[in-house]
């Protein structure tokens, strides 16, 4: 018998631990997101999601700390710091971690899972000919041909098929959307870990580049083929006709004889549209964003481009270490069959460059004409300054004039204009107050002015602030209806606000 046979599974602790609930509610989550590819999770992330569930609306983020300090100790998740928004030392110094569950975890969870819906197992590749079969199975499930004695109705491929031909039909079609999808989740999952990114920068690796690319690629082929087909045949197919589907399923379920007791036909026809939603939305997507497929797109070329700057860093590596001794001894025979100095010069100057060359540099170029001879543009003149330690251009003695009076003139037109502008403020202020339903139009600045002192006003917890003369005001909301403020320069739809002054 193997020694790991008799070692126990510290992963599996959580299963049966005295907070079960919370340690599976956190890991359940981080599977779901390695599911669809976003394999590390902030705390934040985690203690949202959990919130959302009635079983967690007390749920602290000191508690969700330790329950991720235990899980890490079981690993079931491994830590890793984040650097990527640290600005400061002491920031980096708190150590925030992001977190990624470990490929125990998922298997365990995927068992879960597995035990929980009865499903099958499960393989990690990318088969190219799953989306054939795939699509050749929706043409099967949803193909449909017109009626001769009704013109608009149609006569769907189903309704001359037996329930035990439906039946295979279906498991056939969804073994074949899951195998796709968890085996193109692991395989991808596989080639983002990091022991595998270790041995991407190897020069291993450049050996398995190439047919590693290749398989990517052609996986990316297969499915740009036929995805687009797929994504039609779903969109177009009616509700009707899946809801004949579903009952059809549901009722062959019930025809298998089994000892147990036998779920409610209800709860198999949600089973099924369930399965269907799944493989809809998978290519799809919802109104929570967008389709598994194009997550599917984006990482897979992501992970090309990936392994070609892996293989490319390992080959301009190799290429700064290589030898050119054999290049130096292929130009020192070159030299030594030389008959003069003059044709050993010509050689020199062909290979290395030519010696003491100066560059100049003067201006800018006068066209963008790259057929433009240099002798046909006009000269630049450089004057050109002595290279002397105490050299110092000429200049002259310069009067300082006194602008008192223009700065006189400034001040006192910005007066003028503060108070033009109080003045027109003042006009507005009915009774130690201002309604704003009640101005007539207005002056753009009276709305800028008004717009600002609610700003001030909001950040106050009283909703208290004051002008600019010094003025204490408070901001009351009169009721939920919406008035317009009318200026020169157009309206302002907003609440119903009115300013009272406090003195």
């Amino acid at each position: 018998m193997d020694e790991k046979v008799l070692k126990p599974i510290t992963e599996v602790s959580y299963l049966t631990a005295a907070n079960v609930g919370r340690y599976r509610g956190i890991l359940r989550y981080f599977y779901t997101q390695y599911e669809r590819l976003h394999h590390y999770l902030f705390p934040e992330e985690v203690l949202s999601y959990l919130r959302q569930s009635m079983f967690f609306q007390d749920y602290t983020e000191e508690q969700l700390q330790q329950d991720l300090n235990q899980l890490v100790e079981w690993k079931n998740l491994i830590p890793r710091q984040d650097t990527t928004r640290v600005t400061s030392v002491e920031e980096f110094k708190k150590k925030k971690f992001r977190y990624q569950c470990t490929p125990y975890t998922v298997e365990i969870e995927r068992m879960v899972q597995g035990l929980e819906e009865m499903g099958d197992s499960f393989g990690g590749s990318l088969e190219r000919t799953l989306f054939d079969r795939l699509l050749n199975s929706l043409i099967k499930l949803l193909a449909y041909r017109s009626d001769s004695s009704h013109q608009h109705r149609k006569i769907y491929g189903v309704e001359d098929m037996s329930d035990e031909e439906l039946y295979a039909l279906w498991q056939e079609l969804y073994d074949n959307f899951r195998k796709l999808t968890e085996g193109a989740t692991d395989y991808l999952a596989h080639l983002q870990s990091e022991k595998v990114e270790e041995m991407m920068m190897t020069e291993a690796f450049l050996s398995y580049k190439d047919a590693v690319t290749d398989y990517l690629r052609n996986f990316m082929t297969a499915l740009q083929h036929t995805s687009f087909r797929i994504e039609n045949l779903l969109a177009d197919a009616p509700d009707q006709l899946i809801q004949l589907i579903t009952t059809r399923l549901a009722d062959y379920e019930l025809k298998i004889p089994r000892l147990d007791e036998r779920p409610p036909k209800e709860s198999l026809i949600e089973r099924f549209f369930g399965q269907w939603q799944d493989l809809t939305t998978w290519f799809l997507g919802d109104e929570s964003g967008e389709s598994d497929l194009i997550y599917l797109q984006n990482v897979t070329n992501e992970t090309i481009r990936r392994i070609t700057r892996f293989a490319q860093r390992i080959g301009e590596r190799h290429h700064i270490l290589k030898s050119r001794r054999q290049d130096y001894l292929f130009l020192a025979d070159w030299f030594a069959r030389c008959d003069t100095l003059e044709e050993a010069h010509e050689i020199s100057a062909s290979v290395f460059g030519v010696f003491h060359t100066r560059h100049l540099f003067s201006g800018g170029k006068a066209t963008e004409d790259i057929y433009a001879e240099i002798w046909d543009e006009e000269p630049t003149e450089v004057t050109i300054k002595p290279r002397v330690r105490r050299y110092r251009e000429k200049t002259k003695p310069g009067a300082i004039k006194s602008l008192q009076q223009e700065k006189q003139q400034t001040l006192t037109a910005y007066l003028k204009e503060r108070e033009a502008e109080q003045k027109l403020v003042a006009g507005i202020v009915q009774q130690n107050q201002i309604v704003l339903a009640d101005l007539p139009l207005v002056d753009p600045y009276i709305r800028k002015t008004l717009l600002r002192w609610i700003g001030k006003s909001m950040t106050h917890q009283e909703r208290m602030a004051k002008t600019e003369t010094g003025r204490k005001f408070r901001l009351i909301t009169v009721d939920d209806q919406e008035i317009t403020l009318r200026a020169e320069d157009g309206n302002l739809v907003m609440p119903n606000f009115v300013i009272q002054f406090l003195e």
